[in-house]
């Protein structure tokens, strides 16, 4: 019996699928021996957007997405992050959607959604941090609390 990743049915899992020490991952479907639908990777992005109150995609090795992530982990935000270098096929779909959604001008990553707005890359962010509208933000969307 062949094997497909669960991700192809659910898309919000795409990312969080567990592995064991040996490298194999738990959640497998059976393939279906029909066509699969194929999902804009616009429509994607902002399905997965609005599962969170802060969402940010980024790259496992972008330092620009790292600076992001470590301001928002200490506000004491959690957010919910898609690396998108792990997973090679969607995530350059995704990562492609992101630079035309971002207006094609700019990197593709680290982009912020909040409350299932998108905020921007990373200078929107900090320019936001800095005038002090990023909280106000955070608390509307349920992210922070004081």
């Amino acid at each position: 019996m062949q094997y497909q990743a669960a991700a192809a049915v659910a898309p919000e899992s795409w990312r969080s699928t567990t592995t064991t020490t040996t490298g194999y991952y738990y959640n497998y479907m059976p393939v279906r021996h029909f066509p699969a639908v194929a999902v804009d990777p616009l429509e994607r992005v902002a399905k997965l957007a609005s599962q969170s109150a802060v969402v940010i995609f980024s790259l496992s090795t972008c330092c620009m997405c790292h600076a992001i992530k470590s301001l928002f982990s200490g506000m004491g935000v959690n957010p919910t992050v898609y690396e998108l270098d792990q997973d090679p096929i969607r995530g350059r779909d995704i990562e492609r959607a992101l630079v035309r959604l971002m207006g094609g001008n700019s990197t593709a990553v680290p982009v912020v959604f909040i409350g299932g707005k998108l905020v921007g890359s990373m200078d929107r962010v900090m320019a936001s941090h800095i005038n002090g509208t990023l909280v106000p933000l955070l608390k509307e969307a349920g992210a922070l609390w004081l």
